[in-house]
């Protein structure tokens, strides 16, 4: 295992149409991380903004469950502190989805950081 780690980032902004709350959707391939093999990721923090007039979740999903929620209110932001983390072991895979009511459309703003041992 390496002695030093390396910041990982997903990020961007991406246009979004929700499909409802319960009916999370990928963002982007762009949003897609794999751990290397042998190594160890962990989440760091959370930064989003949102420009839809309803509020929307950004989901953090993890080899195809939904990890965290961060919902981020109408045309509004959020940053998360991510203190309590877990190790993610290689071979994971992270993926941002977004969860906005039906018929709603705007632009997301995603920052993901993360730390590669």
């Amino acid at each position: 295992m390496p002695d030093s780690s390396t910041p990982r980032f997903l990020q961007g902004v991406f246009a979004f149409d929700g499909k409802g709350l319960d009916s999370p959707l990928p963002l982007s391939p762009e949003l897609r991380y794999s751990v290397p093999p042998g190594a160890t990721t962990q989440p760091v923090y959370f930064r989003g903004g949102n420009s839809a007039p309803e509020m929307i979740t950004v989901v953090l999903v993890r080899d195809g469950a939904p990890m965290r929620y961060f919902p981020i209110a109408a045309s509004g932001a959020c940053h998360v502190p991510l203190r309590v983390v877990e190790d993610l072991l290689g071979d994971t895979v992270l993926e941002i989805h977004v969860a906005a009511p039906e018929g709603c459309s705007g632009t997301v703003v995603v920052d993901l950081g993360l730390v590669e041992v």
